[in-house]
């Protein structure tokens, strides 16, 4: 398909072609990254995958240090970590080490794959909203690597804590599968990525008439209730992790709710902006 085609002038099955080449170049780059970490395995199980479940983890250390400032002695202080990780089937190791890889790829080429997002559908926007939307790739590329920073620093380590911790009974060792782990690991590393997406998300839904400032405002209560449902799902289920999650989501719902003002305001002035 020729690039010099007018998108006004495209068919439908021109649109889904061109869609298919930008997922394929956002595939390759996946892929080339991945091959990448594939060979970095090392650095990327014993340093970034195990690192949380060495107590001393950065994130451990600094929580033992704050609760000794606050005066609360050692009571945030982690002593052990009482479980091993184990591979009990034969591929499985080899498993991990590919899949993580793929994860690592994604994570890494994030930025070039919401470029491609953004090359197939700006095309469709005007000249004023291209103009205007240039830091999408930059902001939107922020936001999921603070969350993907926040969902390895914060929620994976309290989860870990907790979950390693948990017992029912002195006759039980905590032997987790290493699928098990990497699968806690890799929930609560893109979870937390996808979510600190909502200022992008409310963006998008506010450009096209679905939510309005008023919308977000008037339910307020209704997002406390999800905001709270979704740190229960992503976080062990003690309330101090649950508020530690809760805290940033909640202000990235404010910061959404300022973006839909500022969305609805331009349209009211027959502006097309961010």
């Amino acid at each position: 398909m020729s690039s010099t085609t007018p998108r006004d002038e495209m068919s439908f099955l021109d649109h889904l072609e061109e869609l298919r080449w930008h997922l394929i170049r956002s595939v390759l780059a996946i892929v080339i990254i991945a091959s990448i970490a594939f060979v970095f395995k090392d650095f990327i199980f014993d340093v970034l995958l195990f690192g949380p479940k060495k107590k001393s983890f950065i994130t451990y250390r600094w929580f033992c240090s704050l609760s000794q400032t606050l005066g609360q002695g050692s009571s945030f202080c982690l002593e052990e970590l009482p479980f091993r990780i184990q591979s009990r089937t034969v591929a499985g190791q080899f498993s991990a080490h590919l899949w993580t890889s793929v994860l690592a790829g994604f994570i890494i080429s994030f930025p070039y794959i919401i470029y491609e997002f953004w090359k197939f559908v700006s095309p469709g926007l005007y000249e004023k909203e291209r103009k205007n939307a240039r830091g999408f790739i930059f902001i939107a590329s922020l936001l999921f690597f603070i969350g993907v920073l926040f969902g390895y620093y914060i929620v994976t380590p309290l989860s870990i804590n907790f979950l390693g911790n948990y017992s029912v009974s002195s006759e039980i060792f905590n032997d987790f599968d290493l699928s098990s782990y990497i699968g806690l690991l890799r929930a609560s590393v893109l979870a937390s990525g996808i979510i600190f997406e909502l200022p992008i998300i409310i963006y998008f839904l506010t450009r096209v008439g679905i939510v309005s400032p008023e919308f977000l405002k008037k339910n307020r209560k209704i997002s406390l209730v999800v905001v709270l449902s979704l740190s229960a799902i992503i976080t062990p289920p003690d309330v101090v992790s649950q508020i530690i999650v809760s805290i940033p989501i909640l202000i990235l719902y404010e910061v959404s709710i300022v973006i839909a003002k500022i969305v609805t305001r331009n349209q009211d002035k027959g502006l097309t902006n961010v």
